[in-house]
């Protein structure tokens, strides 16, 4: 395994009947969710997880910005934290979310989404709209 992949964990998804090994790592599924949602009209970023240092020092993996996942063999549990632009309804907004993130991760990678998880951590008012 290449220096880019050690510490990290990784999947692979395909194996010895193929050309060669195809592995994703984590952090993968986490920017494939977080860019689904954000393009996304309503949702104007992805939220900070304000428990990423103490996340960090308990031992538990770093994650990224907004977004966790959970992988069990084949399939995917996301959870993420959203900042909603004002003026969207959040359950509309949020819906979308799910389906976009769903259908981008199983598009992507072949795995199913189990679910996708989603708290709404702020809602952001763009003055330049007024």
């Amino acid at each position: 395994m290449g220096k880019e992949t050690e510490g990290r964990s990784t999947h692979v998804i395909h194996e010895k009947d193929k050309i060669g090994q195809v592995i994703i790592a984590d952090e993968v599924f986490a920017i494939i969710a977080g860019l689904a949602a954000t393009e996304v009209d309503g949702v104007h970023s992805m939220a900070d997880n304000i428990t990423k240092e103490l996340i960090a020092k308990l031992g538990m993996k770093t994650l990224s910005k907004g977004v966790k996942v959970e992988l069990m063999e084949d399939k995917v549990s996301v959870y993420m934290a959203l900042n909603i632009e004002f003026g969207y309804q959040i359950p509309q907004v949020s819906s979308l979310v799910q389906e976009r993130v769903k259908a981008s991760i199983e598009n992507m990678t072949g795995f199913t989404v189990l679910d996708v998880n989603i708290k709404i951590a702020g809602v952001v008012v763009d003055r330049d709209r007024q």
